[in-house]
């Protein structure tokens, strides 16, 4: 066999580097922190590539649409509930920057939870074996009255929850989603996935009645995404649960007429995974949009995205 010589490079064609189009410039590079600047200066301070530029055309996007009047819905999953995020998520329904919650079934346990006592989310590994987990009592008997009461009177699961919370003597109901929901007459839906949660273990559970509220819930849910044309959704969290809602929401929604886009949607969460960019930021974006993945942990990603909108907000306002 012939045997096989490296190629000659002294043949090849070559380019200037002065005129060859590049996609990172210096322009585009951070600048260091100085002691004792704001918010702004941080934020104007990072880099103008990747990540932290997604960051402030997510922000520009919320700003916009709130400025115009356009829905901005918010689907979550727990885990920002039990990284501390209610009293951020609570602050942006009360400047009105969110206009509707949709969340998980666990998000009501791990809430409720929170206003009954201030704390949540039990140590698994350590009640799992003796069959312990998720036994106690005041959760599964309050949340599944209130789911209970909230079928007799013909209630979506998350207005049912949220009224008897802020009905109630819970001493940290101030710190939880549904009550202050409830106080301001926030749309917030509860979309349940049954025997995902610690509640329908019990005997309490009415399972005709959790099934009427969270459907009446996904009806509800599809007519504000009816109305999400030039709004934005986010989705926090939530890897299967409300990725597969919002799609099936979007789909109900044009089949009964609505255009729903153009729309902005956005994947925040510390790990990407196929529903969220799928259902979330490629499939109801396509051809009339945009869709964003933020990858970060909630309990930094959420507050630094919330602060940045704020401060822009702010920023329009005094102009």
């Amino acid at each position: 066999m012939k045997k096989i010589e490296p190629l000659d490079l002294s043949g090849i064609e070559t380019y200037s580097l002065q005129e060859r189009p590049s996609k990172v410039s210096r322009r585009d590079f951070a600048r260091p922190w100085e002691r004792g600047g704001s918010f702004r200066d941080f934020v104007e301070r990072l880099p103008s590539i990747l990540a932290a530029e997604t960051l402030r055309e997510v922000a520009a996007a919320w700003v916009a649409a709130r400025k115009n009047g356009r829905q901005v819905l918010l689907g979550m999953g727990a885990h920002p509930i039990k990284v501390g995020l209610n009293p951020i998520l609570i602050d942006l329904m009360r400047r009105n920057l969110i206009t509707g919650l949709a969340v998980n079934g666990a998000g009501i346990v791990h809430d409720a939870e929170i206003a009954m006592v201030g704390r949540t989310s039990e140590d698994v590994d350590q009640v799992l074996g003796c069959g312990q987990f998720g036994m106690a009592r005041e959760t599964a008997e309050f949340l599944n009255a209130a789911i209970s009461w909230g079928a007799e009177q013909g209630l979506g699961l998350g207005e049912a929850v949220g009224r008897r919370l802020l009905e109630s003597g819970f001493p940290f109901k101030g710190l939880s989603l549904l009550s202050v929901a409830a106080e301001l007459e926030l749309p917030l839906t509860v979309h349940v996935a049954v025997g995902t949660d610690i509640i329908h273990l019990h005997p309490s559970v009415n399972p005709e009645a959790l099934g009427a509220t969270t459907h009446l819930d996904f009806r509800l849910f599809a007519a504000l995404v009816s109305r999400l044309s030039e709004g934005v959704y986010l989705n926090l969290g939530s890897a299967v649960i409300m990725p597969e809602v919002f799609l099936k929401a979007l789909t109900l929604a044009r089949n009964l007429g609505h255009e729903v886009a153009p729309l902005t949607t956005v994947n925040l969460d510390f790990m990407q995974h196929y529903r969220p960019l799928t259902n979330v930021v490629r499939r109801p974006t396509a051809g009339a949009g945009r869709g964003y993945a933020l990858t970060g942990h909630h309990e930094l990603l959420l507050p630094l995205l919330a602060a940045l909108v704020i401060e822009e907000m702010e920023d329009d306002d005094a102009h």
